[in-house]
């Protein structure tokens, strides 16, 4: 079966998506996902924002890709910065976190559930 050239990613396109999420689970997954399997609430809060994440891309008709989760991080990032949020300056309290980091967390999640290979 041949695939339609603009329907197939490009190396380098592959390549920024999993570079763009490498990065978000370094400042926020790694930390976070851990913090998140210490404490059944946040557990839970990621896997409510993580369902949001699924449906908003359509995950249920459609398999989620790299691309996708890193598009919608990078969107999501992008419009909070818009307006005036500003990353943490060291540790999280992941006891209480805010939307936008859970909602990060829970695109590190589901990227931890794809095949990223």
């Amino acid at each position: 079966m041949r695939v339609p050239f603009n329907r197939v990613a490009s190396r380098t396109a592959v390549d920024s998506a999993r570079s763009t999420l490498a990065a978000l689970t370094v400042s926020v997954g790694t930390v976070g996902l851990a913090a998140a399997a210490a404490r059944p609430g946040l557990l839970a809060l990621v896997d409510q924002h993580a369902a949001a994440v699924r449906d908003s891309l359509d995950g249920d008709r459609q398999p989620l890709t790299a691309a996708a989760l890193a598009g919608y991080a990078e969107g999501v990032r992008a419009a909070a910065l818009e307006h005036g949020w500003a990353p943490p300056d060291g540790s999280v309290d992941w006891s209480q976190p805010e939307w936008l980091l859970t909602r990060l967390l829970a695109v590190c999640a589901l990227a931890r559930s794809i095949d990223l290979a």
